[in-house]
This record gives structure tokens, C-alpha cells and sequence, in this order.
């Protein structure tokens, strides 16, 4: 506003549009001039003066209300004199919440009237409910005043003109969301603006009612200025109107907020409410009603006038406190009279009773009773109908039916094709001979250009279908379905059950619709005597009547009327029959099995799109492209090119270390080099598995032909093996050491790969315990990918076969001295380590027996306690059937891992895996203790003192494993509660 006052005014009447009123603050070339604002109305002061609140500000009006009522009901009222630009918390009225406000004057000692700042209405408070707000809160107002351009309030108008205008504009304004043009700004910050309402000019509506004038030129000035009302005018008009208006709700009072107002609401325009900073300074007795301008020529005689009519209002107010005060002293003598009068009343009734028995019908008790029940036939006519005779169950049929989902055309058509891909595929991957894998890779390729126009077909026309839509329609349709009634049957799935509903509804409802028919003809025939009555008892009916052929058939028509209406009461509220509730639990149940239908449907649609769209993208890479080997045969190239510099490397280290005058310094920068080639093969390794998985990735997607057309590479060798196989490297290549201690039956090696120590197993092979291995160890390797570090178990790292030996290596990570054996030889675990360690190993054979691998050889040398925290299960002999594992001589001290039924020559199973499990979980408790058994070699736990859950677990593992699964065992409370 400061801006605003201090921008320079036009004089010349060449421009007349941007002309202002008297005391407005000049808009010519503002950038303000014109600006919309979008305001909601929240208090109307008369036809053109209004007080509205920026949209934009919602967030602050909540904020100030959650801080107000946080803070005021805290604060201390507020005593002294009290400061007008100062602003305050005032407890409204009507809805004793707290408001901002300001005061405009001071009435008495107890009395002051403010303005809620934020709303725009007054209103005349005790000091008591006025308190001080903190710093926090002192800012501008929220609302604004603004008034209509162009129009002023027509001299000399009627108190109920001006009334009604106020009520006409605030029914164009009042809380609704307008759009404010701003023209020109008062020096007190009054806005002057056009208001507009959708289409609808607010100030034009308000000049066709009559409730305002456009304004006149002065001849003096040539200046538009705005005509007010005489302020002495405006309180006359309020004292016309003594009853508070927001007692009754109606007229002003429905157009400010807060919503309670004075009555006979002084109309004040003194300084500008909306800007917090700054304000007019004003004399105490300058603050008179009416619309008045501080900028305006307003004479002081006139001032004293007004003054003058204030005053008079107050003494005028205060007279009708008094007599209000003598209503209610009057007002308490009539209930007092009228008590005394129900006491005579019940006197009198007494001393009549015995003539109201004499009556045979009681006209008024009659027609209460029958309104009471009208009104439950009206209720249970707009809940009951619908459920008790199936209507809901109509209208899902309806539905169904109408807009029913059909399968898209060209899914058949996409599906056919695609069954047919597959089978093309499949050919491919069967295929041995190479001459005619290439007629079937052309057959292929031309039926994958269909498949690809097909899906393009199919992916257009599911665009096009409102999938989601209907999806959502059939959710909403079976959750209020089964709210009303419930689970549905199972297995219910005929179309007789729906021919029956149809039969059971039109039966139930022509019964019911005679019942209502003959109810609305009684009703009908009541009200047209009620119609008829009323002629009789009008004395400007000029036609004669007779009463007897008007009123005396009455009560024949309220008995049929009353029948009427209990014999439909009587049909609705009846309970269902069981013959009735079957029929429509099973209409029910049919339409929720059409409903689960159609969602299967789109939910296959929407599956095959999917698959579709992915498809899509995929095939562009591949189609008409035929697949190549070239990057694998140069990472193949390149490690041939290493190796070979390896072995020349590892040559020229031989024949230096045994030379008579061999260099110490030139062998060690050898051995460096050799370390790095080792390293440079290895990662070429990597490099060359990576390209593998992605060759054997394209096998399974989109050609299968790969393997039978580059057989040199051995695709098919490194699928079998589950990516573990390796066909470049070799024992030569590595700095193996021997493992005397760890070497059994076939040779230990140990070395370093990348700065991880390895161990090398050997097997020894032949033509078919080789393909044994690629076979078993895969399906090791399988059962640990799945989840490999939770899994369990040992893991794979490479597989490779000598060139010069009949030997199968196998590359696995090396743990020093973490085997249970050498665990328990050096420091034993403890009670909780174990149980660690063994709900590792128990995780270990969940996932081989999940996987149906039997491990067969469980003992404590290829079980792990990795940090004497996690157990890990060690890999088996390979090359060797279940049985031949089992034969071993599996002992842990004096105590047999072998079961009974191995021994028996029966083969293993995970049975026989949980039997080595529990006996080396008793070895781990009882260490070194000696063991008993009974005549089956079979260990006795009782003699041990142990924790009641582990020996729960043992009796089980040893003496009732046929009910006990590895799962179970990895989720036994021992192990989820450990004990010492």
C-alpha cells in the first residue's frame, strides 16, 4: 500500500480510464493496474463494500487458527490503553474460538469494539476476551476491503433497500471463489475492483437490482469519486433491526466470518485492516460509522454528527437491554402461567376421560400412528428392496453382461503364432545335423517375422481397450458384493441357478408390486380427502359441499389405509425363508465366479501384453540377424597368446633356478612376471565365463541353434556344467602346492588366484565318470546360485579338465585349519558357536535336499566353522554315486556317522544325512566324553547332560528322523533360542 501511495497521480482528462476516485491512490501505469486476484468472500458491509480473503492464503488462515488456539486461552487479557495498530486475540462470540483482531474504539471501561482482521466483521468485545498474541503472529491481515468500481450506494435509500442489497451482493460473494480485477486503491487500503464470478459481473448484477449507482463526475475535479452513504443513515438502519441477526441465521449475518455478529453491526471504514506495518494513526472521536474515508473533505461539524449518532445508538442499546431484561421477567411469568395452566389441563382431563371411552376412534392418535409407520415404509422401500429380492445381484448382471470383456481378436491369432515359434525353437534345439538345422533356422526366422507383426497387432488393439477401467468396475462391483453378503459357496457354477433367481425375483416381485400398488392407492385416496377437507373448511369456495359426503368416510378410508400399509410392513420385514436365502446365495455366488472370470482374463490379457512390450523390445536387436561367436573367439585368442607367454616364462624360471650361476635378482622379476601373467589368465577367465553366460542366455531366448553351429567352442559343455565348467585353464598354470595333510584318496592341491587361496581337487576320470561330474557338480553348483552366500554351502568356483591326464579339477576357496576336526583339536567351540556353527550346516542340506542332492558323506572334515560363527557344508566326491559315498568309513571319534540303513546296504537319503548331522551335533556337545550305544551302533543321548531343546533336537535327528525335515531342523528352537 505504501507503494501504492506513493506513486505520482494523472491529471488530464485525455486518459480517462485510469481517472480515480477521491483519496485512491493513483494505478496509472502500475503494474498493479488490472491485476486479477482470486479471493473468496467472508463478510459484506453494505451493496458495493465487501471484505474478501486471497486463495493463496488458506494455509495461513489454519496456521493462525492452530497458533491462536494454542496461545490465547494462555494469554493475559489485555488492560491499559490499548494500542489501534496494535493487534490482539479476540474470543469470538458465536463459536468462542480465537481470532486475530484490532480495536477500532474503546465503549466503555469493559467494552471496546474490534474487527477481526483476518474475516472483516466487528464486533463489540469484553476486555476479558481480548488478549495480548505474540510477535509471531502480528502481521498483515488476511482479508481485504474491497469495493466495487464504478459504483456507489444511491443517496437517500431505504433501510430495507439497503439491507437487501447487502443480503444480494453477499449472495454473489459470500464464500464463493471470485476473481478480482483491481483498479485503484484507497489511501486506508480499501481496493477498488471489478468483481467477477465465473461470467457473471458482480457489480453490474448489483446496479440491475437497483441496490447501487454508478458514480458521477465532479465538475470541479473531473474526477470520479464514490458517493457514500450518510453514516448517520446506516445507524439509523441498524436500529431498525433490534434482533441480533446472527440469532436467526438469515440475511447479513450468513456473509461474515466469524460467523456471530452484532446486532444492528456498526459499518466502519476507518483505516486500512489489511497491511499489519502500516497504519493511519486516528483521533479516538474521529472513528465514526458509515463508510467513512480518510481522505475524503469530510467537514468537522460532520464529524460531531456523526458522533452525535453513535452515541445515540449506544443510548439506544442500553434502553433495549432493559427492555429485554423486562421480556424475560414477563416471559418467565408466562411459563409460570403456562405450568399452572397444564396442571388445570391435567385436571380437566381426568374429569373427561370417561368420555373419550366412549369414542370409538380416535381420529389424531390414528393418523400419529399411521405417519410413524409411513415413514418405516419409506425407510425400509430405500434400503430393504434392494437386497431382499436381489436387485444389487440384477444390476452385477447387467453389468456383466453388457460390457463384458472379451478376449482381444488378435490374441488367438498372437498365441497360435507363438506356439508355433516355440515348436520351431525346439526343433533347432534338438537338432544334430548342421545342414538341416539351417532349413529350420530359416523356418524360424520367417515365423518370427510373423510373431513380431503379431505382436505389434496385439500390443495396438490392448491399447486401445479400457483394461484398467473395467478392471476397477469389476473390484468395486465384487467389494460391495461381498460386503452385503459375505464368503461365496464353492463349486457353484451353472446358468440354471440364474434362470432360477430370474423365476424366484419376477415371482417375489409381482406378489410384492400387488401389495404396494394397493398400499399407494390407499395413500393416494387419504390425501385427496386431506385435499377435499380443505375446500370444505375454505370460506371462498363458492360451490357447495356437503361434510357428510366429504368427512364422513374417513375412517373408512384410514382403516383401508392402515391395512394397507401393515400388510406391506408385515411382507417386508418377514424373514427370508431358507429356500429364499439359498437361491440368492447361490445368484451370488454365480455372479462372484463371473466376476473372478473376467478379472482371470484381463489379468491374462494384461500378463501376455507384458510379455509383449518386453518382446518387442528384445526382438529388434535380433531380428534378421543371425548370431556370432567373434568376441569369445578373440578373448579365447588372447588367452592362448597368455598362456603360451606363461609356459615360456615358467620355462626360462626352471632353467635359471637350475643353472650353476643363476641371477637371484633376474629370477625374482621372472616370478613377478609369472605372477602377472597368472593373474592376466585369469582375468581373461572371467572375461571369457562372462561371454559364455551370455551366449548360453542367447541360446535359451532366441537361438538354440548356437551350440550345433560352433561346436569348437563348447557352449554346450559349459551349459551342461551350470556355467561352472572352464575349458582354459590348466593344472600346469597355477603355483600349486601340495596338500600332504589334507590329501586322501584323490590329491589335494593349494594355490593362490588373485590373492585368494584356492584349493585344487582332483578326480580321476574317464569317458563316463566324466560326464558324471560336469553333471553332479552342476547340480551343486545350481543348489548354491540360488541363494549362495545364505545357502549353506561350499561354493564352486571353476571346473577344468587336464589335456594331458585323465584327471577333473575342481577349484574351491581354501579355509585354513576350519574344518570341525581341527576346530575341536585346537580350541573347541563353545556351546553357543556350535549351535551357530550347526544351524549353518543345517541351512547347508535344506538347500542340497530341496535341490534332491544327497550329500551321503557328511563328517567332520568337510564341515566348516567360519569364524566359529558360520557353518558352511563341504562339497562330496563327485565322481562317486550316493551309495559309494555312504560306504565310506565315516567316524568321529568312536562314534559312526553311518546309519543303521546304510549299514543295511540300503541307499542314502536325506534321512541318512540328518542321522551323520545328529550324531555330529552330539560330538560337538559332548567332546571328548565317551560315547554308548546300543546293539544297532546307534549312540544313547540320555546318559548326557544337555539343554532339554537340543536333546529334543537329537531324539529326533537320531532316533525319529523319518518325521523330520532339514527345514525343521534349521528352524528348531535351539537354534532360534541358543543356550549355553
Amino acid at each position: 500500500m505504501a507503494q501504492q501511495r506513493g506513486r505520482k497521480r494523472s491529471a488530464g482528462p485525455e486518459r480517462p480510464r485510469h481517472a480515480c476516485f477521491s483519496g485512491i491512490a493513483q494505478m496509472d501505469e502500475d503494474t498493479h493496474y488490472n491485476k486479477v486476484e482470486d479471493v473468496v468472500g467472508s463478510h459484506v458491509e453494505d451493496a458495493v463494500t465487501f471484505w474478501a480473503q486471497s486463495i493463496s492464503r488458506n494455509k495461513d488462515i489454519m496456521k493462525i487458527g492452530c497458533s491462536l488456539s494454542e496461545v490465547c486461552p494462555h494469554a493475559n487479557s489485555v488492560f491499559g490503553n490499548l494500542d489501534p495498530k496494535k493487534i490482539y486475540g479476540g474470543l469470538f462470540s458465536e463459536d468462542k474460538c480465537w481470532y486475530r483482531c484490532k480495536v477500532l474504539k474503546i465503549i466503555s471501561d469493559e467494552k471496546c469494539l474490534v474487527r477481526y482482521i483476518d474475516y472483516g466483521n466487528t464486533e463489540i468485545l469484553n476486555r476479558s476476551d481480548i488478549v495480548e498474541i505474540p510477535l509471531d503472529l502480528q502481521f498483515s491481515s488476511v482479508a481485504k476491503k474491497y469495493r466495487l468500481w464504478g459504483l456507489q450506494i444511491p443517496s437517500g435509500q431505504e433501510v430495507t433497500q439497503f439491507d437487501q442489497g447487502r443480503t444480494f451482493l453477499g449472495s454473489l460473494i459470500f464464500e464463493k471463489e471470485i476473481k478480482m480485477r483491481i483498479k485503484a486503491t484507497y489511501q486506508d487500503g480499501t481496493v477498488i475492483a471489478q468483481a467477477e464470478y465465473g461470467s457473471v459481473d458482480i457489480g453490474e448484477e448489483v446496479a440491475k437490482k437497483g441496490f447501487a449507482e454508478k458514480c458521477r463526475l465532479t465538475s470541479s475535479t473531473n474526477i470520479c469519486e464514490e458517493k457514500k452513504s450518510d453514516p448517520g443513515q446506516l445507524v439509523l438502519r441498524n436500529l431498525k433491526n433490534p434482533i441480533p441477526t446472527w440469532g436467526h441465521r438469515s440475511n447479513q449475518s450468513a456473509f461474515s466470518r466469524p460467523k456471530g455478529r452484532l446486532s444492528g453491526r456498526m459499518i466502519l471504514d476507518s483505516k486500512n485492516e489489511n497491511d499489519g506495518g502500516n497504519h493511519v494513526t486516528f483521533p479516538k472521536d474521529s472513528l465514526a460509522v458509515g463508510d467513512l474515508n480518510l481522505g475524503s473533505n469530510v467537514s468537522l461539524a460532520k464529524i460531531k454528527q456523526d458522533q452525535k449518532l453513535i452515541e445515540e445508538n449506544e443510548r439506544l442499546k442500553a434502553e433495549k437491554e432493559v427492555l429485554l431484561e423486562s421480556y424475560k421477567t414477563l416471559e418467565s411469568k408466562v411459563e409460570q402461567t403456562i405450568q399452572e395452566l397444564q396442571q388445570e389441563k391435567a385436571t380437566t382431563m381426568d374429569l373427561t376421560k370417561h368420555l373419550e371411552s366412549t369414542l370409538k376412534t380416535r381420529v389424531g392418535t390414528r393418523m400419529k400412528n399411521l405417519a410413524a409407520k409411513v415413514e418405516i415404509l419409506k425407510e425400509i422401500r430405500r434400503v430393504n428392496i434392494n437386497v431382499r429380492f436381489g436387485n444389487d445381484l440384477s444390476d452385477a448382471l447387467q453389468v456383466l453382461e453388457e460390457e463384458c470383456f472379451t478376449n482381444p481378436a488378435s490374441l488367438t491369432e498372437l498365441e497360435r503364432i507363438w506356439a508355433e515359434y516355440s515348436l520351431a525353437q525346439e526343433n533347432i534345439q534338438i537338432c544334430e545335423n548342421v545342414n538341416e538345422v539351417s532349413i529350420l533356422i530359416a523356418k524360424r526366422n520367417e515365423v518370427q517375422q510373423k510373431l513380431n507383426m503379431a505382436v505389434e497387432v496385439f500390443i495396438l488393439e490392448v491399447d486401445e481397450l479400457p483394461l484398467n477401467k473395467r478392471l476397477k468396475t469389476l473390484q468395486d462391483l465384487s467389494t460391495s458384493l461381498e460386503a452385503v453378503y459375505g464368503k461365496a459357496k464353492e463349486g457353484v457354477n451353472s446358468e440354471e441357478i440364474l434362470k432360477k433367481f430370474y423365476d424366484w425375483k419376477c415371482g417375489k416381485r409381482e406378489a410384492f408390486t400387488s401389495v404396494r400398488s394397493e398400499t399407494e392407492v390407499s395413500l393416494q385416496r387419504l390425501v385427496g380427502w386431506f385435499q377435499n377437507t380443505v375446500k370444505a373448511f375454505d370460506l371462498s369456495v363458492e360451490e357447495p359441499l356437503t361434510s357428510e359426503d366429504t368427512i364422513g368416510v374417513i375412517d373408512e378410508i384410514l382403516e383401508k389405509t392402515e391395512s394397507s400399509v401393515c400388510k406391506e410392513l408385515e411382507l417386508s420385514l418377514i424373514e427370508q425363508g431358507d429356500a429364499d436365502k439359498e437361491i440368492i446365495l447361490n445368484t451370488y455366488s454365480q455372479v462372484l465366479q463371473k466376476i473372478r472370470l473376467e478379472e482371470r482374463l484381463i489379468a491374462t490379457v494384461q500378463s501376455k501384453y507384458k510379455d509383449s512390450i518386453e518382446f518387442k523390445r528384445q526382438i529388434i536387436e535380433y531380428l534378421n540377424k543371425s548370431p556370432n561367436v567373434d568376441h569369445l573367439l578373440s578373448i579365447k585368442k588372447t588367452l592362448k597368446n597368455l598362456k603360451a607367454r606363461l609356459r615360456w616364462k615358467l620355462v626360462e624360471k626352471n632353467n635359471l633356478e637350475e643353472s650353476d650361476d643363476h641371477d637371484g635378482s633376474e629370477i625374482e622379476k621372472i616370478k613377478q612376471e609369472i605372477t602377472d601373467l597368472r593373474n592376466s589368465v585369469f582375468q581373461e577367465v572371467y572375461r571369457e565365463q562372462e561371454e559364455y553366460e551370455k551366449l548360453n542366455s542367447l541360446v535359451h531366448k532366441w537361438f538354440p541353434e548356437l551350440p550345433l553351429l560352433f561346436p569348437e567352442i563348447g557352449l554346450l559343455k559349459y551349459m551342461k556344467s551350470g556355467g561352472l565348467l572352464t575349458m582354459s585353464l590348466e593344472r600346469d598354470l597355477l603355483d600349486a602346492e601340495p596338500m600332504k595333510e589334507l590329501s586322501g584318496k584323490r590329491p589335494l592341491v593349494c594355490s593362490e588366484v588373485n590373492g585368494q587361496i584356492i584349493l585344487l581337487k582332483g578326480y580321476s576320470v574317464d569317458v563316463d565318470t566324466e560326464a558324471r561330474v560336469i553333471q553332479r557338480t552342476a547340480a551343486y553348483h545350481r543348489a548354491w546360485r540360488e541363494t549362495k552366500e545364505d545357502s549353506g554351502l561350499l561354493p564352486l568356483i571353476f571346473l577344468f579338465l587336464c589335456k594331458s591326464d585323465p584327471m577333473a579339477y575342481l577349484m574351491v576357496p581354501y579355509y585354513p585349519r576350519a574344518n570341525l576336526s581341527a576346530v575341536q583339536a585346537s580350541v573347541p567351540l563353545t556351546s553357543e558357536e556350535a549351535l551357530k556353527v550347526m544351524r549353518g550346516v543345517a541351512q547347508g542340506l535344506h538347500t542340497l535336499h530341496k535341490a534332491d542332492i544327497i550329500h551321503g558323506s557328511l563328517h567332520q572334515n568337510n564341515v566348516f566353522a567360519l569364524n566359529r560363527e558360520q557353518g558352511i557344508v563341504g562339497d562330496f566326491d563327485f565322481t562317486k554315486s550316493v551309495n559309494q559315498r555312504a560306504s565310506v568309513n565315516m567316524m568321529v571319534g568312536d562314534l559312526s556317522l553311518i546309519s543303521p540303513e546304510l549299514k543295511m546296504g540300503k541307499p542314502a537319503s536325506p534321512s541318512s544325512d540328518l542321522y551323520a548331522y545328529g550324531c555330529l551335533l552330539l560330538w560337538l556337545f559332548v567332546q571328548n566324553q565317551k560315547f554308548e550305544t546300543n546293539e544297532d551302533g546307534i549312540p544313547k543321548v540320555d546318559r548326557f547332560h544337555l539343554d532339554d531343546n537340543v536333546k529334543s533336537l537329537l531324539y529326533s535327528l537320531i532316533y525319529c528322523r523319518s518325521s523330520m525335515t532339514a527345514e525343521q531342523v534349521w528352524n528348531a528352537e535351539c537354534f532360534l533360542v541358543p543356550k549355553g
